[in-house]
């Protein structure tokens, strides 16, 4: 699975070898759509993502039965990428793993995808309770939570813009995923440190990585991660 979030590696436009194993692209917000697209077309694999507080708003649109994209009701083109996947709010199942997702950052300006925390909370309830119906009805967890903003006190930083939500700390341990992958904290010189909610294990994901995950890690044993540069 190749995780990307916040920084366009410009490497990988010119060779995409060295994540050409990737089953499964997620990114995690911050990115150009156009970006998402090249490395979804180059790498031939279906692409889910989560957008970030500086990507467009996407809320409001859905996927009828008939398998279109609809807005208020109505046929809509949405903003990202065709062919890309988004899981705001929504759980869904792409290269065998079933994908969990909430965007968005803690609200520091008027733009879009940003939250208080209350709001965010309510979000997290919301997106619990479809992963939950989504279990009862075949049985599979949630296999990776992507979000933008890390959940507090996990990774996170203590300026407004970057604090993460204290609504994630729930929402994993009632999920109980492989993986949380976020990004929004740019590493900077340090590598990102790799923390644990329980059994899941919380990574920051900005730039690219490259990370190996089996369906039902998360209720067998924790997930092996590689990183690939």
């Amino acid at each position: 699975m190749l995780a990307v979030s916040d920084e366009v590696d410009r490497a990988l436009y010119a060779d995409v070898g060295a994540v050409r194993d990737a089953r499964l692209i997620v990114a995690c917000g911050d990115l150009p759509f156009d970006y998402l697209s090249y490395l979804m077309n180059a790498l031939d694999v279906p692409l889910v993502f989560v957008p970030g507080n500086h990507d467009p708003d996407v809320s409001g649109y859905r996927t009828s039965r008939a398998g279109l994209t609809l807005k208020a009701g109505l046929p809509a083109r949405p903003p990202w990428p065709d062919g890309a996947v988004s899981a705001e709010r929504a759980v869904v199942d792409a290269a065998g793993l079933r994908v969990a997702g909430l965007g968005g950052c803690l609200r520091y300006s008027g733009g879009p995808n940003q939250y208080t925390q209350r709001q965010q909370a309510r979000r997290a309830r919301s997106l619990s309770r479809r992963a939950r119906w989504r279990a009862a009805r075949d049985g599979r967890g949630v296999d990776v939570l992507l979000t933008h903003a890390p959940p507090r006190g996990v990774g996170d930083r203590e300026d407004r813009a970057h604090q993460g939500f204290e609504a994630l700390h729930r929402l994993t341990v009632l999920l109980q995923p492989s993986l949380l992958l976020h990004g929004h904290i740019h590493p900077d010189e340090a590598p990102a440190r790799t923390h644990r909610i329980g059994r899941t294990v919380v990574r920051n994901v900005a730039g690219r990585h490259l990370l190996d995950i089996e369906p039902g890690a998360a209720r067998s044993s924790p997930a092996d991660l590689r990183h690939a540069r």
